[in-house]
């Protein structure tokens, strides 16, 4: 497992029944987690004096109970990049922080590749992975279907002293943006996604990451530059193992640019435990000239 352990501003406390104790700047949140399923002992007393928990429904979604006077935002920071923070109705705060991890490797190829970068950054949620990618010099197109995240974004690279950088923001379908992309013959050096588990189309047609991944890689592939960087694929789908992504990514990309496939958990350490809370899959291929110091 690759595990995000150079954060000062974020931690995960104790984890515990479905839930996770979190320290975001100082601030204590009580979150659910599907990967916990184990009911150890509280280790910590801050579960009775978390600022916020969130309770789900059995209805489905669910709610914050503030137990003290939160501000409807803040910011948190990881190296040279800050983050607006702000408690969703979905349980989240707009910042998935075992992203840590990609944001240093394709900061660190970017960096190396001695040439400069595009990068395309689908379904780029608040733009974790394209300030890094930024910060390190490359051109950025970030692309989301929802205007809220995007504008979120922005605001993180405002935050983070990167709004003069060349990014566009793109409020878009990421499938249909990437096709008109091939269609203008517009490519790119490298390839984020980020593809959500589940969702549902303007039509009520049902999208599952299970049975949508092969073809979105297979398409996103004629996207790419006669010289690729990387091309990195996400999940938070726990059905969809590192190996699979890897198999997948290996059979469209590596026949065409050589290179190598990696994949692997991302996770983050818990204070009061032994072991880090897996959070997720990552699959990366990268050009065999690429490398990382």
């Amino acid at each position: 497992m690759r595990i995000a352990e150079n954060w000062k501003d974020y931690k995960i406390i104790d984890t515990s029944e479905g839930d996770k104790l979190e320290s975001w700047g100082g601030r204590i949140l009580v979150r659910p987690d599907p990967q916990i399923i184990w009911k150890t002992p509280h280790k910590s007393e801050l579960w009775s004096k978390a600022d916020a928990v969130y309770h789900r429904s059995a209805k489905g979604g669910g709610e914050w109970e503030y137990r003290k006077r939160l501000p409807e935002s803040w910011e948190i920071g990881y190296g040279e990049l800050r983050f607006v923070i702000r408690p969703t109705g979905f349980k989240h705060t707009g910042l998935f922080p075992e992203q840590a991890v990609n944001w240093d490797l394709m900061g660190e190829l970017i960096r190396n590749a001695g040439r400069p970068i595009k990068v395309l950054n689908l379904f780029a949620y608040t733009g974790g992975a394209t300030l890094a990618c930024a910060a390190a010099g490359a051109s950025v197109s970030h692309v989301d279907a929802s205007k809220g995240m995007v504008q979120w974004a922005r605001d993180n690279a405002a935050a983070s002293g990167l709004s003069d950088r060349p990014i566009r923001w793109l409020v878009d379908d990421c499938e249909k943006f990437v096709k008109r992309e091939i269609r203008r013959g517009n490519l790119y050096d490298a390839v984020v996604m980020d593809p959500p588990s589940y969702g549902r189309g303007p039509g009520g047609e049902v999208w599952k990451l299970e049975d949508s991944v092969y073809e979105l890689v297979k398409t996103c592939a004629d996207v790419l530059s006669d010289d690729p960087l990387f091309f990195l694929l996400n999940s938070y789908t726990t059905g969809l193992s590192p190996s699979v992504m890897a198999y997948i990514i290996s059979e469209i990309i590596t026949p065409k640019y050589g290179g190598s496939v990696s994949a692997d958990e991302i996770g983050l350490p818990v204070e009061k435990a032994s072991m880090p809370l897996p959070c997720g899959s990552t699959a990366v291929w990268t050009n065999s000239a690429a490398g990382t110091k």
